[in-house]
This record gives C-alpha cells, structure tokens and sequence, in this order.
C-alpha cells in the first residue's frame, strides 16, 4: 500500500541523515510509539486498532469525568499491537492505510482468496507514512519525496511539545499540523532556527474553551513547497481516512507552474503585496476538483471570481473593477491580471496589452464631440469584442486615427498569433488593462 511505501522511503533517508540503521520494527518501537502514543494525548486516530479500542475521549479526561490512562495501560496496548502484527494478516486495524479483510466492511476491498502475506515491515511502516501525510481541506496529501518527508518529521516532536504542554489542545492532528508546519517550516520571514515556534499559531478557539489545529490551505502549502524546492514537478498520493476511505489517486504537481503566478505577481507589484496576495489564489474551487484537472498546475490556482470577467461570446459585457483606495480589492484586481497573463504563457503580453490600451486612450479625444463620441464607439467595440474576429475588425476600423499604425499592427499580429482557446484570457486582460489606466 502507499503508506507502506511513503514509510519506507523516509526510513531510507532519515537513516542517512542521522547515521542510524533502524528497520522498520525498530523505529516503530524506539521512536515512533514512545512519541505518538506514549502520552495522555495521542497524535494519531488510527480506527480499530489496538491503540483506541475502548480508550477514553479526550473531552472526559479534560473535564474530569474519566482519568487518562495510565502508563502501564499503555504499556499493554503496545504488546497487544504487536501481538496483533505477528498474528494478523495485515488488514485496517494494525496497517494504516489498508483495507478491512472482511467484505461487509466499510473499508473491505480488494478481497482475495489467494493466500495474500503482508511482510511485517509493510504493516510497522504505513503508521510512518500516513504520519507523514500533510492534511489540506478533508484530504491527505502523501508526497514520495524524502527531502519533504524529512522537513514535516521535523515537525513531529514539536506537536508533541505542544500536547503535552497545552491541555486544552486536541489530540489526533498530526495531519493537520503537518500542513501548518510545513508552511511555518518554509518561510524564512518567520522562521527562527533557535526558536521554530516562535510567530507560530495555528490554532483556533472553540466557545468551550478547546483548542484544535486549524487546517492550512492547499495553495499555501503548495506555494511553500514550490518556494522551497526548484523541482518541476513532484508526485503526490491524495485521500481520505475515516470512517470511509476516499482516493483520489496519484496526482504531478507542477511546482513550475504553480511558482509562476506568485513570482510574477511579486517582480511586477513588489513582495509584500505578493505575499498579501497569496491567500487568493487557488480559491475558485475546492482542492478535489483542483485534483480532477490531472495535474496541479496553474490552472488550479485560478482565483475565485475572475470567471465573472472572462466573456464568453454571445453574452453581455461585465462592468469591470476600477482602481480603488481599497488596497485589499486592488490586490484582488491585480491577482486577476497577473493569473490572466500566466494562462497566456507569454509574460511580454503583460507590457503589451498596457502598451495598447495605453494607445487607445490617447485616441479616444477629439475637440469634435461628434468625433470623439464615434472614437468612443469604436474603441469600447474593441473592448468588448469576445473572439478573434470581433477583436481584429473592430481594431480596422480605428486605423484612420492612430497615428501609431506599426501599434495596431502588431497587436493584431499578436492576436492572430494566439491560440483560440487563449483568446478570452487575451482580451479579459486588456479589459482590465484598459479600465484601470
């Protein structure tokens, strides 16, 4: 299973950082349970499994209705997990990850009558690997790359600390601290090697005075891993474990793609504004249909309510934003523009949709009202035109009164140049560009 396999490829690499030749059986002894479960407070809810059965919730023992358990109660838990290991099959309750052996289970699957043997390292390793999954919006991102998998194991013991020393923090998120870490983990604004969790709160307050770990969204833990590393594209396994299972599969994410935005959106408007503007993106849609798109790339990133400015032919023309003292709602205005250019894939046509609006501005005026208002006409034609052709015939029409021919020119060659399936995110910019000179 793929937690096994994300388990084995951060024991690989966490024995080669630390110079240790710990197997599968062992980490899970010496590291991972005194660590995970060897508190009053877990880190981890694996359903089923020796470790929950008939354990007392975390809100009686807070509120004093029933009393944590007791060393030696854990203590015999961990003999009966490992009992369970030497004894089992291999199925939910000792393996992370896996299915139920029995078919009227909700988790049952892949039931087979073949004699099936899980070797025992698989088992001890899925409680690494789903460890290790970072949690976003309901779902659990396992990533196979050692380097991520060593900087959110980073991450562990200070989960730890904080259980231990908040009582009011809720068990059973390492999940959802992974995300938040990893991001906290990737900013060098904040991050303080001699203090890691110093500008560190990821946490929300209920009304009864319980305190959880918020989860982090996806785009800002993508945005902190494609910060972080260089690579092009890294492979992620996405799903969901609770009383149901959920996969979504395997899925590439583009780290190219999705740094392209954010850097671009920083050389143009500086990096404050840029890391102001980067809770927008990716907001139009949830992470699951993110995922349906096949990759995770740019198109994901696309901001919620840029789809009402991208004209389709046919329908009537949307009043777009202006420029506002609103810092807030300019940011938003420009993540548009900046997501628009990076679908166009063609960073000059930033510098030229301006440069043409720019050129259609300074025709509009004539000291003949009557000129001036055909000029009007005109240019809001070229403004509103929803294709290729509307765009091109609507521009020869304003020839005899721009003295800047090569301009309308090579706009029009631009155009003609550009895919049709590009062609709205083309004249949705120069909308913008045009409405806020």
């Amino acid at each position: 299973m793929v937690t096994s396999e994300i388990g084995k490829i951060f024991l690989k690499a966490y024995n080669e950082k630390y110079g240790t030749t710990y197997n599968a059986r062992t980490f899970f002894i010496e590291q991972f349970y005194p660590l995970f479960f060897d508190h009053n407070k877990y880190m981890l809810y694996v359903r089923n499994s020796p470790f929950v059965q008939v354990f007392p919730s975390f809100n009686d023992c807070v509120t004093g209705k029933k009393e944590f358990e007791k060393p030696s109660k854990r203590e015999e838990r961990l003999k009966d997990f490992l009992n369970k290991v030497e004894n089992n099959e291999g199925d939910a309750s000792v393996a992370v990850g896996f299915p139920s052996l029995s078919i009227e289970q909700a988790t049952g699957s892949q039931i087979t009558s073949l004699n099936r043997v899980v070797p025992k390292e698989d088992i001890y390793s899925s409680w690494r690997g789903y460890a290790l999954g970072i949690g976003v919006g309901g779902y659990t991102i396992l990533f196979n790359d050692k380097r991520i998998l060593i900087d959110v194991f980073e991450g562990w013991k200070y989960y730890r600390q904080s259980l231990n020393k908040t009582l009011m923090l809720s068990p059973n998120q390492i999940n959802t601290w992974n995300g938040q870490w990893l991001t906290h983990y990737y900013d060098e604004r904040c991050y303080d090697n001699d203090d890691p969790l110093s500008n560190f709160d990821p946490y929300v307050v209920g009304n009864d005075g319980s305190m959880k770990v918020n989860s982090q969204t996806w785009t800002k833990v993508l945005i902190s891993i494609a910060r972080k590393y260089e690579d092009k594209r890294i492979m992620g396994y996405v799903c969901s474990m609770g009383d149901t299972n959920t996969t979504i599969g395997f899925i590439p994410f583009d780290l190219t793609q999705i740094r392209r935005p954010i850097q671009l959106y920083e050389k143009l408007f500086g990096i404050s504004d840029g890391r102001k503007a980067e809770a927008l993106w990716g907001t139009s849609f949830g992470f699951d249909t993110a995922c349906t798109m096949g990759v995770i790339g740019v198109k994901a990133m696309k901001p919620k309510g840029i789809d009402d400015y991208i004209k389709p032919q046919g329908e009537k023309s949307i009043k777009l934003p202006k420029k506002s003292k609103n810092e807030q709602k300019n940011i938003s205005i420009n993540t548009y523009k900046i997501w628009l250019t990076v679908m166009l894939n063609n960073e000059n046509l930033w510098i030229k949709t301006q440069e043409f609006a720019q050129l259609l501005k300074n025709n509009v005026i004539d000291k003949d009202k009557t000129i001036s208002t055909n000029r009007t006409n005109l240019i809001k034609a070229i403004i509103e035109s929803v294709s290729k052709k509307n765009f091109i015939d609507a521009v020869t029409k304003i020839i005899p009164f721009v003295e800047d021919k090569n301009g309308l020119k090579n706009i029009v060659m631009e155009v003609n140049d550009t895919p049709n399936d590009k062609i709205p995110y083309f004249l949705t910019l120069l909308r913008f560009q045009y409405q806020l000179l």
